[in-house]
């Protein structure tokens, strides 16, 4: 469940799916990569305009754009053809800044599927400590379909043109709707999929690109850190290339037993229990916000309000874009969504002042940070690949009877996210590609013991529970616990302690003794000191290129 909005292009969900009983059987290209020999990378300046990406980004932190570098990979389409049909992947480097030869290449994935690894990896490399900068190259990397690799998917530009029909609550009215704007945006990638691209983008297929980065490399052992979707990446990887794994480390991790339909599902429920909770922080802070002084009242003005634009959509002509943004109930709910990935103060108090300026008539603040274009479209390829790769790793349910039911389930407890959630993936009901075999993680008799996973409980994007189950799956894995934090990946999200095990583990190859071990979360963030409920208007807006920076992973 990535949200099509851009403000809320989060690093994505991975989710995942039970197969079948060996790495080998699960998949016609399971394994197959080593068939393909592929040639070194050979690695270059990068494009002008991603560098200057790169600065906006992420030079605050460290000047990695002054020292990126970029490099294509060409690899076979379908690997059971070796010989047959190249497709490009977009490498980036970003070397290591230490004398002398590196200590190794951490390739990266920031999740998605659909999530771009290109930028992912400069950001990843500027977080880093002094220390793993000066010992490590990080190796980020667009997967098949998506960013600077080619060929690129993209279906329908206009599919996110606001504001959409409202995402309802299963009512006749929207179904039908949304039945036809979902099996309209299936039927446009399959004509748009000149290449036949849509038949090998399962994570099978990342997994034998993975182990070709590996081996383009130079590499023996493949040193490796996914958060989210790439956690089910790498944990693929393990089980179909066991014996290439040197260290990995799995941040915000999938569970493996529930299939992709179900997994959203549960998602529904914390994402409603983590929304509840920033309701009641900015309840907590009602002398800034101006919005309640209970988590009720908030609640009841955000559901008020989502009503109020299903009717009355707000429009606003951006004076600095040029384009009329609007806010109808699906963007208010997509964009605010992210508070419920992540807590942290320029995301909590930027939504929550954003609602404040529209009550105090500021429309300007309110569309800036919670519209989307009302024309021209927008770039579609993340979520073109998001479900690719998730209607074809796994068979959907087929029947809207059962997804009527279980989301009707769902919505009566847990409202905030369910609809939304369904419509997001519901185009896999009509996907043109199809689907496979999961692999079943762990099952393989030369798993690697020797990998470190990070997880916080009340993460809402992969539960907890999924992530227990993918510690036991992994046999010899060691967990770190952040206990009662919200935020959805926790390796540099500003926890030393944290981060203190995964420099310890790169570093010199340490890991816990304890199979789990728990750290304390960090607490809510506390709104800017100097905070009033128009903080955000004027020239001081907080745009959504500006929010989407911080959320981003």
């Amino acid at each position: 469940m990535k949200r099509i909005v851009v403000v809320a292009a989060v690093a994505g969900l991975g989710l995942t799916g039970l197969g079948a009983t060996s790495a080998q059987a699960a998949s016609p290209s399971a394994g197959t990569a080593g068939g393909f020999n592929p040639s070194a990378a050979e690695w270059h300046a990068c494009p002008a305009d991603f560098v200057q990406t790169v600065h906006n980004l992420y030079d605050g932190l460290y000047p990695v754009s002054k020292i990126v570098q970029c490099a294509e990979l060409s690899v076979p389409m379908d690997y059971a053809k070796p010989q047959g049909k190249k497709i490009t992947i977009q490498l980036t480097r970003t070397p290591h800044t230490g004398s002398g030869a590196a200590k190794g290449d951490i390739v990266v994935n920031p999740g998605g599927p659909g999530g771009g690894g290109a930028l992912f990896g400069p950001r990843v490399f500027a977080q880093n400590s002094a220390p793993m900068r000066e010992a490590y190259n990080v190796i980020g990397f667009d997967p098949r379909g998506v960013g600077m690799s080619v060929p690129a998917l993209s279906c329908d530009p206009n599919y996110t043109n606001a504001p959409r029909p409202d995402y309802g609550t299963g009512d006749r009215k929207s179904v039908a709707t949304w039945l036809k704007l979902s099996k309209g945006y299936a039927e446009a990638c399959g004509k748009a999929d000149k290449t036949g691209l849509l038949n090998h983008i399962k994570t099978i297929d990342s997994v034998n690109d993975v182990e070709s980065i590996r081996r383009a490399l130079g590499n023996k052992k493949l040193d490796y850190y996914g958060a989210s979707y790439g956690t089910y990446l790498g944990s693929t990887y393990a089980t179909v290339y066991p014996k290439n794994v040197g260290k990995m480390v799995l941040d915000g991790n999938v569970g493996p037993s529930d299939a992709w339909y179900e997994a959203n599902l549960n998602q529904d429920a914390q994402f409603d229990i983590n929304i509840d909770y920033y309701f009641g922080w900015v309840a907590k802070y009602d002398s800034v916000y101006h919005l309640g002084t209970t988590q009720k009242q908030v609640r009841s003005f955000f559901y008020d309000l989502r009503a109020k634009l299903k009717n009355k959509p707000v429009y606003y002509a951006d004076p600095d874009s040029g384009q009329t943004l609007a806010v109808g109930p699906d963007e208010l709910t997509d964009v605010i969504l992210n508070a419920g990935y992540r807590r942290s103060q320029a995301i909590w108090h930027g939504y929550a002042a954003a609602l404040s300026a529209f009550k105090s008539g500021d429309v300007a603040t309110f569309a800036q940070t919670y519209g989307a274009p009302t024309t021209g479209g927008s770039d579609d390829n993340g979520y073109a690949v998001y479900l690719g790769v998730q209607c074809t790793d796994v068979q959907w349910p087929l029947s809207w009877n059962k997804w009527q039911r279980d989301n009707e389930r769902v919505n009566r407890k847990h409202p905030f996210e369910t609809w939304a959630n369904a419509w997001y993936n519901a185009p896999c009901l009509y996907w043109p590609a199809k689907a496979g075999k999961p692999v079943n993680i762990g099952h393989t008799r030369d798993l690697p013991r020797n990998i470190l996973m990070f997880q916080s409980t009340a993460d809402a994007a992969t539960p907890y529970a999924g992530a227990l189950e993918m510690h036991r799956r992994l046999k010899g894995s060691r967990l770190v616990v952040q206990d009662g934090d919200r935020t959805h990946c926790i390796v540099h999200r500003g926890s030393a302690q944290v981060d203190a095990y995964f420099d310890a583990y790169f570093l010199r190859g340490e890991r816990p003794e304890q199979s789990t071990v728990h750290v304390p979360q960090l607490g809510d963030p506390k709104p800017p000191s100097t905070a009033t409920a128009r903080t955000l208007s004027g020239t001081g807006s907080l745009k959504a290129a500006q929010l989407q920076a911080d959320v981003i992973r």
